[in-house]
C-alpha cells in the first residue's frame, strides 16, 4: 500500500497541480535541506496553500472546514493545553456529549489521536483544516485565553490583599512607592505587561496606547496607522501597569504630576525591539504612549518605500549631489524619518562624514554619528547644528526644522558645500517655499540652497490574499475628477478581510509621494513669493505627479484602496 506522502504526490500530479519537473525540484530540495515536502512546495511558489489543502482532503477522505468561519467556544479550548495543540498541529473546535471535534492538519496521525484520547478521556472526531490557519487559530484563541487568565489571576491576587484593594478607591499618588514596587514584581502583572508588548510586536503595531478612564483601563494598538481597540481592563490595574512600565523604562514611579519619557528594549524571538515610552498625567491617572521601534519591520532602502519611477529618479539625482538641501514634508506619522534614514543609507560611504541631529534618535544607524537633542540643557537643533559644522561633515541630517534659527543655519550649511536633509511640517511640496519665506528666509536663499522638496503620506496596503476587484462607476470617477485612460473600465480594489490580515483587509503601508524640483520656472515663482497653488500648478505642468495622482495609480494597480487615497490626500485643483 502506498504511503501517505506517495498518495498526496499522486493526487498533485494527477490533478495537474504540479508537474513532474516541479515535483523533482521539490524532492531534491527536501533531500538536500530536509523539511516537509508540503512546506517546500508552498514556500518555493510551486503551489498555493489552498490547492494543496484540496489535494490533502482527497487523500485523507475526511470532511474539511475553514477555521476562520468557525466560532470556537472558549470552554472547549480548556480541554486540550496550548502546547499539545502546537505539538500535534490541531485545535479543538466543538464538543458534543463525550465526543470532541478536532481540526487537524493530519487527521490520520494515529499517535496524536491516541494521545488526545488518553489525555482527555473523550472520543475524537477528526476533520481536516489548513495547517497555517490552525496555527493562527492556536495563537489567537489561546493567546486571548491566556490574557484573560492573567487578568483574572491579577484581580484574584488583589482581592486576597486588603491593602491592594484600595487601588480602586484612592488616587494613584496615595499608594506608597514601596507597596507599588512590591506589587509590580509579582508574576501576574509582569506577565500581563510582557504579553501586551509581545502581542503588539507580533501584530506589527507601531504604537501602544494605555489610557486610564473613569471606570476602566483601555488598551489600543495602532496598526498600519489606524487605532484598534485591544481590550478593556479593570480600573484597579491602572497603577500597577503604569508603574511596571515606568520601572522597565527607568522612570520615577513616585512622580505622578509631571510628564516623563524613557526607553527600554525587549527580546522578541531572535531580535531586539526598542520601545520609546511617554507618560502623561491625565484626569483618571497616567496615560502611557509606547512607540515600537522594530528594525525588522523598517525598510531603509529608498526603492522599497513606494516611490514611482520618475519621483525616485528625481530624488536620487538630488541626493547624489555634493551639496544642497532636500526637504521632506508631511504631517506627524507620515514616514518622514524613515525617508531621511533611507537617504542617509543611500549616500553612506566610507569617505563620507555623516552627522545627524534628532529628537529623539529613533534607530541607531551603523557608522553614522547621531546626536540626540536635549532642549532642557540647551542642546537644541540650532545649538547642535553650530557644533556639527565644526566637525567637518559632508552630510547633515536635521530631524526637524522647528524655528527660524534652525532653518537659517541649515540653509547656510547647504550654501557652504554641505548636503542637508531635513523635514518640515507642510501639507504639500508647493507649500514648503511659502512656509520658509514666512519663517524669515529670503527667496533667493531658498532658490540657491534647496534642490528638491518631497511631500508624502502613508496609506495602508491591501492584503494581497483577500482583496477584491470592482469597477468604479463613471459618474463617481467624474465626481472625483479622475483623469484616467478612457480605454476600458475603471478597475479598483477593495479590502475584504481574512485571517492573514486579522480581518482588516490591509497588511502593511506604503508611501504616496510628490517630488517638487526647483526648476528655473519654480525658482521664478519663489522669487515672486507666489502662493502654494500657483507653484503646484506650475510643477504639474512640468511633470510633477501629485499625492492624489500617485495614490490613484497605486489604487488601480491594487496596491491600496481608493478609500485610503481619498482619506490622506486632497483633491487637485
Amino acid at each position: 500500500m502506498a504511503s501517505l506522502k506517495e498518495r498526496i504526490i499522486q493526487v498533485l500530479v494527477d490533478d495537474k497541480l504540479i508537474s513532474q519537473e516541479q515535483l523533482g525540484q521539490a524532492l531534491k530540495t527536501q533531500h538536500d535541506k530536509g523539511g516537509q515536502l508540503s512546506e517546500i512546495l508552498v514556500k518555493s511558489g510551486l503551489i498555493d496553500e489552498d490547492k494543496l489543502f484540496i489535494a490533502m482532503s482527497k487523500v485523507f477522505l475526511k470532511p474539511s472546514i475553514d477555521i476562520n468561519r468557525f466560532k470556537i467556544n472558549p470552554e472547549v479550548l480548556k480541554i486540550i493545553p496550548a502546547n499539545i495543540c502546537r505539538q500535534y498541529q490541531l485545535i479543538p473546535i466543538s464538543k458534543l456529549g463525550d465526543t470532541i471535534t478536532l481540526a487537524m492538519a493530519d487527521p490520520l496521525n494515529i499517535l496524536a489521536l491516541d494521545d488526545i484520547k488518553s489525555l482527555t478521556g473523550y472520543k475524537i472526531n477528526p476533520i481536516i483544516a489548513d495547517l497555517r490557519k490552525i496555527m493562527q487559530a492556536i495563537g489567537e484563541h489561546y493567546a486571548e485565553s491566556s490574557s484573560k487568565a492573567i487578568i483574572e489571576d491579577l484581580i484574584q491576587g488583589m482581592d486576597k490583599l486588603d491593602d491592594i484593594q484600595l487601588v480602586s478607591q484612592i488616587k494613584e499618588a496615595e499608594i506608597s512607592v514601596d507597596e507599588l514596587g512590591r506589587l509590580i514584581l509579582q508574576a501576574p502583572i509582569v506577565s500581563f505587561v510582557d504579553k501586551t508588548l509581545a502581542d503588539a510586536v507580533n501584530r506589527k503595531a507601531s504604537d501602544i496606547l494605555i489610557e486610564p478612564q473613569e471606570t476602566k483601563l483601555r488598551i489600543r494598538f495602532r496598526i498600519d496607522g489606524i487605532l484598534q481597540p485591544l481590550r478593556e481592563n479593570p480600573k484597579s490595574m491602572i497603577a500597577l501597569v503604569v508603574s511596571r512600565l515606568k520601572v522597565i523604562s527607568g522612570l520615577n514611579i513616585a512622580e505622578h504630576r509631571l510628564p516623563q519619557d524613557g526607553r527600554f528594549k525587549m527580546k522578541c524571538g531572535e531580535r531586539e525591539v526598542d520601545f520609546r515610552v511617554s507618560v502623561l498625567p491625565s484626569s483618571f491617572g497616567e496615560k502611557v504612549a509606547i512607540r515600537i521601534l522594530d528594525k525588522a519591520q523598517v525598510k531603509l532602502a529608498l526603492d522599497s518605500l513606494g516611490f514611482q519611477e520618475k519621483a525616485f529618479s528625481d530624488l536620487k539625482e538630488c541626493a547624489m549631489r555634493p551639496y544642497g538641501m532636500i526637504l521632506v514634508c508631511g504631517p506627524t506619522g507620515s514616514g518622514k524619518t524613515t525617508t531621511l534614514y533611507s537617504l542617509i543609507k543611500l549616500v553612506d560611504k566610507p569617505r563620507v562624514n555623516i552627522i545627524t541631529v534628532e529628537d529623539p534618535v529613533e534607530f541607531q544607524l551603523p557608522g553614522i554619528n547621531q546626536v540626540n537633542v536635549h532642549s532642557d540643557i540647551g542642546l537644541t537643533f540650532a545649538a547642535a547644528l553650530r557644533s556639527i559644522l565644526r566637525q567637518d561633515p559632508n552630510v547633515i541630517m536635521v530631524g526637524e526644522i522647528r524655528d527660524s534659527q534652525t532653518v537659517d543655519i541649515a540653509i547656510k550649511s547647504a550654501l557652504t558645500g554641505h548636503l542637508v536633509f531635513s523635514t518640515l511640517h507642510t501639507t504639500t511640496a508647493g507649500a514648503a517655499p511659502v512656509r520658509l519665506i514666512n519663517m524669515g528666509i529670503e527667496p533667493f536663499l531658498i532658490n540657491s540652497a534647496v534642490s528638491c522638496i518631497v511631500a508624502q503620506r502613508l496609506v495602508r496596503v491591501l492584503c494581497q490574499k483577500c482583496k477584491q476587484a470592482y469597477e468604479l462607476k463613471d459618474d463617481i470617477a467624474e465626481k472625483l475628477k479622475l483623469r484616467l485612460s478612457q480605454d476600458g473600465p475603471y478597475m479598483f480594489y477593495r479590502p475584504k478581510g481574512c485571517a492573514g490580515c486579522f480581518n482588516s483587509g490591509y497588511s502593511g503601508r506604503t508611501l504616496l509621494v510628490e517630488v517638487l524640483l526647483l526648476s528655473p520656472k519654480i525658482k521664478g515663482l519663489v522669487m515672486n513669493k507666489a502662493q502654494e497653488h500657483i507653484i503646484k500648478q506650475a510643477a504639474r505642468q512640468e511633470g510633477m505627479q501629485t499625492l492624489r495622482e500617485d495614490g490613484i495609480q497605486k489604487a488601480m494597480r491594487g496596491i491600496t484602496s481608493l478609500e485610503e487615497v481619498l482619506r490622506v490626500s486632497a483633491a487637485d485643483q
